[in-house]
């Protein structure tokens, strides 16, 4: 046995040390490979897990997306101006028709509110606590009329707000100021066809405004208004008809009376108006007057 090993020979195996020594050999490798078997079974199960989750994280993400863009549809329909619109509450009828610079436009800016973005007309609102004024750049005395006091006229067609004031309050304060009169004459045969616009509109806010606008006026000028009063006279026995605007109307000659006006108004059904009185008669039946 010593002289085997000496020589480098292994001595020969006996039954059972080989046997045993060749179960652990295939037993090292049966669990070698169930060690890489499940190695790779691991891998591969991550990888299916990894993919499902992306899956999933990509499918929650989208859900997420889709109620947000839920949620901003329906606050935005659910909004106080949407609500505003579909069901108008009664103190809207209170709040003046404001102009929203910001929002789209459906038709082009008037004359007067393009004038007015651009500076044109030398003031501006101030927004007070009680009521609104005007404040001017310039004293008003100071600025021509030519062609402000057309311009403002023009404004009085408008709806919104802040034009309506502007145009309503600057005619208005422009008449007060020294020497109104000789600035204002010479710009009646201009001035007369753009209050005869407002006196033909047809809403109601926009005919107040130009009948309170012609008294003011002649107040200025007096009598030089009478070549004028027949291109106007037509559109206030239109209105005469309408009962709401029959004593703002009759009150409105009597003050041109005042100013030296001098009245003539016909209208269907035989009634007139003569300077300031009220003429009245049956068809086919002479006139008499009521003083």
């Amino acid at each position: 046995m010593l002289a085997q090993r000496a020589l480098g020979k292994s001595p020969t195996c006996g039954g059972g040390w080989c046997a045993d020594r060749g179960g652990r050999e295939a037993r090292s490798k049966r669990e070698a490979m169930q060690k890489s078997e499940c190695h790779r079974s691991v891998q591969l199960r991550n990888r299916v897990t990894g993919n499902f989750d992306q899956r999933t994280s990509s499918s929650a993400q989208i859900k997420h997306r889709t109620a947000v863009q839920q949620r901003k549809s329906s606050s935005s329909t659910s909004s106080p101006e949407s609500a505003r619109k579909l069901h108008p509450r009664p103190s809207d009828k209170l709040n003046p028709k404001t102009i929203n610079p910001f929002g789209e436009q459906s038709r082009a800016p008037s004359a007067f509110a393009a004038i007015y973005s651009k500076g044109g007309v030398p003031c501006r609102l101030v927004h007070g606590s009680v009521k609104h004024r005007l404040q001017w750049e310039c004293p008003p005395e100071k600025l021509p009329f030519d062609p402000l006091l057309i311009t403002l006229a023009e404004g009085l067609r408008e709806t919104k707000h802040p034009y309506t004031f502007v145009s309503k309050e600057g005619f208005r304060e422009l008449l007060l100021v020294t020497g109104a009169l000789e600035k204002a004459v010479p710009l009646l045969p201009r001035l007369i066809p753009v209050l005869k616009a407002a006196l033909v509109h047809l809403d109601d806010e926009v005919f107040e405004r130009g009948l309170n606008a012609l008294v003011q006026l002649s107040v200025v000028v007096g009598p030089s208004l009478n070549d004028h009063l027949k291109h106007l006279l037509t559109s206030l026995s239109r209105r005469l008809r309408d009962k709401k605007f029959k004593e703002p109307i009759t009150t409105a000659l009597q003050k041109l009376e005042q100013n030296g006006g001098s009245i003539e108004m016909r209208f269907p059904g035989g009634c007139v108006v003569l300077s300031g009185r009220l003429v009245c008669s049956l068809e086919n039946a002479p006139m008499h007057t009521e003083e």
